[in-house]
């Protein structure tokens, strides 16, 4: 049974055409997934399912879900559906949770306006419904645990169809995994869902039906290969720029709710370390100490053999050498100032260039990322997920740090995006540029790092080269890393072809 249905959609932004004749279908129990690169028109047509859209945007077509028409050719009608009917998860979970209140409070408050059911919820979302997990706040939770608390908040609700905005960013391998599990029981009991992704073997293990999307179109073109990933590279000789000693840290004072236990790690110039490990196993707060942003740790991190401090006393030069992309970016641009403005006032600030200097910077290593000059002059809000994390990447490297530290900086992009960032970095450990790369993908990880680190419950339960950990792990974290790095199946689904209703205009 179709219970949402989307009849040549389009959706324009002055001259600008985003969306040009989409067609689609959702069906209960089954799972529909729109693929395409970043900025291809994914959300803008996922959005239309609620009447929503970007500020300037105007919709046309047809929009139904379960009888109701949410969109037609004036526009937005005055149909409520979201929430009971239609429920979205965003791309970013920081954008769906309110800060100020403890999680369970959202859950419960959601449930009694839609006669929803948190045990459930939580149960299917995989977050735990303890009272001491539900009592939390949402920056107590790692960015993938975050990302389980919008699935639990928009399953609270009850919906009919659920749209999941790239629903794997931040998840390490193994609750990925069960996420695909989790949906697999979600569509038998009947929901239908729509699927945003670039994640081509979620979209196998998945998808009944698959829409490409290429430049606000759909296209009759089949799921392309993943690009073949880099050798392993070697480690670098030399004394360690970067350590760290006896690192602990904790979320409250006094050492209380420790999320990381007593870790040491080193990196050498050129060198890149790997960390992995499930969601909330310390990956973005050992990120964040090394960084200086989580001051409540203690033992020591030194930077070419020198104490390096917390951020808000290190020196200009000392900021300038350690920089850090994390893994939620959008709260970390101004929304008032255009991308390339704020990419180039790193190279402003910290290497004292010229404005105009710094901005062709900026705009020659975002267009290098696949981000163009038209595209990074917008606000940040008028830029993808990808396009946005990409202008991450090119506002830390504009430092020309000696260490760069990258928190999941690839869970919002397609492979095409991933070639272009690892591009990049490979050629920045070329100069000498010491990494630190903080993924859920051991199979990614390991092609990038010279030894890994593989962390559990703040802990680190193993390390060595990444050959030996994928082909010989020791530790059960370990081995269901490896087990869970592939996930799709050989046969895809039927791709959704063509027809009268999705020609592009002429």
């Amino acid at each position: 049974m179709t219970v949402a249905r989307v009849d040549n959609l389009t959706a324009t932004a002055g001259s600008a055409i985003l969306v040009d004749g989409v067609s689609f279908e959702v069906f209960a129990g089954e799972v529909t997934a729109l693929v395409g690169a970043s900025g291809s028109g994914k959300t803008t047509s996922a959005l239309a399912l609620l009447g929503e859209h970007g500020d300037g945007v105007r919709l046309d077509g047809r929009v139904e879900v379960a009888g109701q028409v949410v969109v037609d050719s004036n526009g937005p009608t005055a149909a409520n559906v979201r929430g009971r009917m239609v429920a979205y998860m965003p791309q970013h979970p920081g954008s769906a949770l309110n800060p100020a209140r403890r999680i369970g409070t959202t859950l419960r408050e959601l449930a009694k306006l839609h006669d929803g059911d948190v045990e459930e919820a939580v149960r299917a979302a995989q977050v735990p419904g303890d009272r001491a997990t539900l009592r939390r706040f949402p920056h107590q939770f790692s960015g993938g645990q975050r990302q389980r608390v919008a699935l639990a908040q928009a399953l609270t609700c009850g919906p009919r169809v659920l749209v999941l905005d790239e629903p794997s960013t931040g998840l390490d391998s193994i609750t990925r995994l069960q996420l695909v599990q989790e949906l697999h029981e979600l569509t038998e009991a009947g929901l239908g869902v729509l699927l945003l992704s670039h994640d081509l073997e979620l979209v196998r293990a998945l998808a009944t039906r698959i829409v490409v999307l290429d430049a606000g179109r759909v296209i009759g073109d089949v799921l392309p290969p993943s690009p073949d990933r880099p050798a392993t590279g070697t480690s670098s000789a030399g004394q360690p720029l970067l350590e760290a000693m006896n690192l602990s840290a904790s979320l409250r004072p006094s050492g209380r709710d420790v999320v990381l236990r007593d870790v040491t790690l080193d990196v050498r110039a050129g060198a890149c370390l790997g960390v992995v490990g499930r969601s909330g196993s310390g990956k973005t707060t050992l990120a964040r100490c090394l960084a200086g942003l989580h001051e409540r740790h203690t033992g020591r991190i030194l930077l070419d053999g020198e104490p390096l401090p917390v951020l808000r006393n290190r020196t200009r030069e000392q900021t300038r050498r350690v920089q850090y992309v994390w893994q939620e970016v959008r709260g970390s641009f101004d929304e008032r100032r255009p991308v390339d403005q704020q990419v180039a006032r790193t190279a402003q600030r910290l290497r004292g260039l010229a404005p105009d200097q710094a901005h062709a910077e900026a705009v020659a290593t975002l267009a290098r990322l696949g981000v163009a000059a038209i595209t990074a002059a917008r606000p940040p809000s008028r830029l993808s997920g990808g396009e946005l994390q990409r202008a991450a990447l090119a506002r830390a490297v504009h430092a020309n740090p000696d260490v760069l530290i990258c928190d999941e900086i690839t869970t919002a992009l397609d492979d095409h995006g991933t070639a272009l960032v690892l591009d990049l970095l490979t050629e920045l450990k070329a100069r000498g540029t010491a990494l630190i790369w903080i993924g859920h993908d051991l199979g990614l990880v390991a092609a990038v790092a010279d030894q890994v680190l593989v962390l559990d419950d703040g802990r680190v339960v193993e390390q060595g080269p990444p050959a030996t950990l994928t082909t010989e792990p020791h530790h059960e974290l370990t081995r269901r890393l490896v087990a869970a790095a592939r996930i799709g199946n050989p046969h895809t689904p039927p791709v959704h072809t063509i027809d009268s209703r999705s020609e592009p205009r002429r």
